[in-house]
Parts: structure tokens; sequence; C-alpha cells
């Protein structure tokens, strides 16, 4: 389905403070559709003013829909209809119409049949600074149209202030404070208080909800800031959000706890005409979303922990085997040694870095430039190197982050040990990250890799398949075997060494992702 913002700049001529008007109405619209049991779709002017189109729509979830189809991209035009959507829709252009024409919300007489079932229509104007910037129709669904119920006479007259902000333009509201990753739905508890903070109604959710915390008396009648600071844990009740929350002064979000408890408030002010007739505050019950989170994050730090074990306890083994190096006088056992203290350095390297992410996800880059200039350090020649490495490796799990930090390690120091043994050079080490995905099977990118030098080149009966260089035979296992990769040597042109390595990867995001 096409984007907001791309049909407003598609189809219209709005601005863009008007666009993010819409944003705003549209993310919050859902409060709207539920509490007036009806689907909302958004029309806006043509940009030859002949007409509408439909840019968003929202159902209900607290009642059966009206319309089957989207209507999404509509486009009504000089009483016609550029859209599968039936006269049934072009015959509300007249109330659309009216709405916009007037300034006013605009209701239709008897329920509509023409689709088979009773629909009763309504248009709301939407004004943004003293301007109308379009029209949102509401089309209830009545085929279960029974008396109403306290809760349900509730919601439908807050509904109605909804929609008569909405028209004086006092609705989404602009210093609206940052709403939580999930906030409370109509559904999840309802509490409507009075302009003086007083509980008119409170729903079955609702009463449950403050039941926990620690309520015995009604809510209705009582002042729900005052019960919620009695109710509220000692830290919570210092927080002025919460008054102000529970108070229905300010749009904002709100957590309490109590009696291991968390509750989840949200203010709605409702301002009709100018002045402040009340709120909603909806209130949802968090506390298992709270504990799962408090899991997560006690897992996440455990998992760091081991990480940062683990690389300690790899810093100690290299440690002791360096050592051991010291006090060899076999020059081959201390060449044999020091090889290991490099591979096992890599390895702790990444765990250093995963130590500090709460995923098993790391920017290989600076693990790249750190085994690159510990390859090079521990060299046993005399030469001087200039490593670098260009081009970016991005984020990488550690199940590839791993065995790709001993691959590098082991093809650097074998460019530095046996390219450049004879004189000084340099070693780069490009990588380029292609994200496009590679088929069905795999549908993340690749990788690619290039460590070259311009050192003394191959033998020239070299065979990576017959080499007896260990390190070679470790970076041909890891790269085929473990990581599924492909691996290539061979001399360069101008002289020198290249490795080239192709690895598939999976996407994670981050800056080079």
């Amino acid at each position: 389905m096409p984007h907001l913002s791309d049909l407003i700049r598609r189809y219209t001529a709005l601005k863009t403070a008007d666009l993010e008007w819409f944003h705003s109405l549209v993310s919050d619209w859902q409060l709207l559709a539920d509490l007036s049991f009806a689907d909302l779709v958004l029309w806006v002017r043509l940009r030859d003013d002949s007409g509408w189109v439909a840019v968003s729509q929202m159902r209900p979830t607290t009642g059966p829909t009206a319309f089957q189809d989207d209507l999404v991209e509509a486009v009504l035009r000089d009483d016609t209809v550029e859209a599968a959507t039936g006269a049934r829709l072009a015959g509300r252009r007249t109330l659309i119409d009216r709405a916009w024409n007037e300034g006013r919300i605009c209701r239709e007489g008897d329920p509509d049949w023409s689709g088979g079932v009773p629909v009763r229509e309504e248009t709301i104007p939407v004004r943004r600074a003293g301007k109308l910037i379009g029209v949102i129709q509401r089309s209830t669904n009545l085929s279960s149209a029974r008396t109403p119920s306290r809760l349900e006479l509730t919601y439908l007259q807050s509904a109605s202030d909804l929609a008569q902000m909405i028209s004086e333009g006092e609705f989404p509201f602009s210093d609206q404070g940052p709403l939580m990753v999930r906030s409370p739905r109509v559904g999840d508890g309802l509490l409507r208080l009075d302009q003086d903070g007083e509980v008119v109604y409170a729903s079955p959710n609702a009463l449950s909800a403050y039941r926990r915390l620690g309520l015995t008396a009604d809510l209705v009648g009582a002042r729900l800031d005052r019960t919620t600071l009695e109710l509220a844990a000692a830290a919570d009740a210092r927080d002025e959000s919460l008054t102000w929350t529970a108070g229905g002064r300010v749009p904002q979000e709100a957590e309490v706890e109590g009696r291991g408890s968390t509750i989840q408030l949200r203010s709605i002010p409702l301002v009709v005409g100018g002045v402040r007739i009340g709120a909603l505050v909806m209130v949802r019950d968090v506390t298992e979303l709270r504990r799962r989170e408090r899991e997560l994050m006690t897992k996440d730090a455990t998992i760091r922990e081991i990480h940062h074990r683990v690389k300690n306890n790899l810093q100690t083994v290299a440690a002791l085997l360096r050592l051991q190096s010291r006090r060899l006088d076999v020059p081959e056992g201390r060449a044999a040694l020091d090889e290991a203290v490099r591979r096992v350095g890599s390895i702790a390297i990444v765990h250093e870095m995963l130590s500090h992410t709460p995923d098993e996800v790391v920017d290989f880059d600076d693990i790249a430039d750190r085994v690159i200039e510990m390859a090079a350090e521990v060299s046993s020649t005399e030469a001087a190197v200039v490593p670098r490495r260009t081009g970016h490796f991005g984020l990488l799990s550690a199940l590839v982050a791993t065995p790709l930090s001993m691959v590098l390690a082991e093809l650097v120091q074998n460019a530095v040990e046996h390219g450049l043994r004879y004189g000084d050079g340099r070693i780069e080490v490009r990588a380029e990250r292609d994200d496009a995905p590679l088929g069905e099977e795999h549908n993340g990118g690749r990788l690619l890799i290039e460590v070259t030098d311009d050192g003394g080149g191959l033998p020239d009966d070299f065979d990576i398949e017959s080499t007896a260089s260990l390190g070679l035979q470790i970076v041909r296992t890891l790269i085929v075997s473990e990581l599924d990769g492909s691996l290539e040597i061979k001399p360069q042109e101008s002289g020198g060494t290249k490795v080239a390595i192709e690895l598939p990867v999976e996407r994670h995001f981050g800056p080079y992702a």
C-alpha cells in the first residue's frame, strides 16, 4: 500500500507542515476509530482542486468494518469514481463537500443500505492552524446495532469530543510528550475524567488494573491524581509527570508501580470550543511486559559478562604462551608459540567487542583494524610494514566475526612473514559489502575481501590445495568449510600477492549494514 507521504506529494499541493499534521493524526486515529466503532477514511483535495483522493484508512478493533476493500488512493472527481469503489462511495462526496465547505461535522440522516448492510455516514473536517486541510469520513456498520451499554455510550461521547477537537484543530496535540513503544489502547482500559480530574466513568479493565495496584474503593467520584499517588510506590509518588498525567492535564504517558504491578497511563485532555471539559485516561497493565524486559536485560548483561570473561581467559592463555615462548631456545618452537599467541589474541578481540554490545553483532571494521595492526606487530621480520584497510566490513554476527578475524590475522602475517620478508612494503585489506539478496535460499548479501601486498609474490609451484602452510590451511578451512565462502590466491600483475575472499553475510541494521 502506498505511503501517506507519497500519496500526498503525488496527488496534492499540501505543504510540509500539513503533511506532518496528517502524520500525527494518522498515528493516533486508531483511538478515534475504536471509540466510534467506525471506519475512518482521510480525504484530501486534489492538486487541481477537481475532487478528492483517499490517502489513509483505519478500521476499528471494537466493531465490524463498513468497508471490506481498501479505499486508499481512491479518487472522487466530478461525481465519478476513478477506482473500484462503487457508486455508494461516489454518493458520499456530497457529505464530504459539505464538511469542507461549511467547516463543520456533517451527519447523514438515515443509514445507507446500498451496500447490503446499514451504514451511518459522518464527515469531520480536519483543521490545522485555522485552515482546513482535509476531511475524515467516518462510517459505522450498524448490522449489529443494539441498545448501547454504559461503556459504549462513554466511548461514543468521547469519540464525539475527539471529532470536535479535530474539526477545531485541537487534535492531534502539537505539544504531546514522547509516547512509549506500545501505548495503551481503548480496549486495555478507559477512564473518563471531568474538568476537576474526578473519574466519571471507569471501564472494567481500567478498574481491574487499579485493583492490582491495591485499590479497594470505587474509582468513580475519586480524584484520579490523588488516588494514583496514594497507590504508587515512593519513587513514583515523587514524579511530577505522574501527577499531571493522572490528572488529565497534559497529553503524555507515565507508569506507576505498586504492590508488584506496573500500570501504564496515557492522558488525552479534552478541549472543546476552547474550554477544557475533562480528559480521557487509557490504562494498561504492563506488569508481565516489564518483567520480561527485565529478564531480557539480565540475560543481555549475563551474555556480555560471559564474553568479557572469555576475553580475559583468552588473554591469560596468550600471556602464558608468550612467557613460554621467551623461555624456549629453539627458534622453530618460539615461532610456533608466537603464532598461537596471535591466533588466540584475534579471537579475544572479537569477544572484547561482544562484551560491549547487547547483540551478538559487532562492527567488524574496528576488529579488522586491531587484528591487522596486531598481526604486523608480532611478526618476526624486521621489514618496515605499512598495513592499511579500505572500505567497510559493516556489521557481522559473532558466528562470522570470530573465524574471519582469524583469517585476517593469518593472511596479514603470512604477507609480512613471506611476501615482505626481504624488504619494506605495503599490505592493503580492502572490504566491500553488497547487500543485494543472493537468492531465495539466502536473503542476505555478500562480503568481498581482498588482501594484497607488493612483496616477492608466490612460488612458481604454489597450490592452495597442497600447501604445507598451517596458516593457509586454517584460512581455507574457515572460509570454505565454516563460512561457506570462496577463496582465491594468485599473483598480481604489478608484483606481490592477492588473496580474494567472497562470503555470504546476513544484513544487520547499523551504520554500514
